[in-house]
């Protein structure tokens, strides 16, 4: 499918989708940073602050709002937002947003993968942050959100231990405001799939194939496989690759481990064939990724 480059974000599916599935626009490879922070204004503006209907295969996102408002669509449901609210969309929601014009405030985009890593882990924090939300933004959200985008644009030496401990904190902000958070409807989003995202997140390096992950959801592969492919387009073997490859884009970007060893801890076991894969589904070398990273 030609996808028209005014949209928000930019297609990281090579098969024709109903509703498409995104990394951040403009950008032509798979999410390569540890989170992502910008402010609306950063795109919105350029594309008549409205954003067409798409969904993030092993993404999260928080929409800020500081001045202005919006008009969401979350898995079909309707909303507005305002000034000193934020959104929460965990990873798979469809979502849909028209901005007023010259509205200001932030989105992050976490990898499901940093979002499963919070530790210590509590199951009221994962049930908190496996739902959308909208919530009144409390100050130090605020305040640390504007830090992370700080961080984000940044170059130090600790950037990446500063940019997760910052997400982490922001995360657990959400969570915490579920309480008081206007509940949304899931809608057509399998309940499965958070549980699918968490097991794929903690068992990487473990080699899984669709048929351990759907015994460990107590499903048959190929049930496993059309929930799969009715959410995302993608059947479970597809879906678990590309997981395991974004991991392997961060991890090429942000660690000095080498191309061997990334294959190994996510679950390669032959480098040669890790490689090979990697160059199928990026249609590049690891070592020509990692490259531009160096320069």
């Amino acid at each position: 499918m030609d996808l028209p480059r005014d949209e928000w974000y930019s297609s990281c599916m090579s098969a024709p989708q109903i509703i498409p599935i995104f990394t951040l626009y403009g950008e032509t490879e798979a999410f390569p940073d540890v989170v992502h922070c910008e402010r609306f204004s950063a795109r919105a503006a350029a594309l008549g602050w409205r954003i067409s209907a798409h969904r993030h295969a092993h993404i999260a996102q928080l929409f800020l709002i500081q001045d202005g408002g919006v008009s969401a669509t979350v898995d079909g449901a309707a909303m507005s937002l305002k000034s000193g609210q934020f959104l929460y969309i965990p990873a798979q929601m469809v979502h849909r947003f028209e901005f007023e014009p010259g509205t200001e405030g932030q989105v992050l985009s976490v990898p499901v993968g940093v979002v499963a890593a919070i530790s210590p882990q509590s199951d009221d924090l994962r049930g908190a942050l496996e739902k959308p939300m909208i919530s009144e933004t409390p100050t130090r959200l605020a305040t640390l959100t504007e830090l992370l985008l700080a961080t984000v644009e940044d170059n130090g030496t600790f950037r990446t231990q500063e940019t997760l401990a910052l997400a982490h904190a922001i995360l657990s902000l959400v969570a915490q405001s579920a309480d008081d958070a206007a509940p949304l409807k899931d809608g057509k989003r399998n309940i499965r799939l958070p549980q699918f995202d968490q097991l794929i997140a903690k068992n990487l390096a473990a080699g899984w194939g669709a048929s351990d992950y759907a015994a460990a959801l107590s499903v048959s592969t190929g049930h496993l496989s059309r929930l799969c492919r009715d959410s995302t387009g993608l059947g479970a073997t597809a879906y678990i690759e590309q997981a395991r490859i974004e991991e392997a884009c961060r991890l090429l970007a942000f660690t000095r481990l080498t191309v061997s060893e990334i294959g190994y801890r996510l679950g390669y076991d032959d480098p040669s064939y890790f490689s090979r894969r990697f160059r199928v589904v990026r249609n590049q070398a690891p070592s020509a990724y990692r490259k531009k990273f160096l320069e």
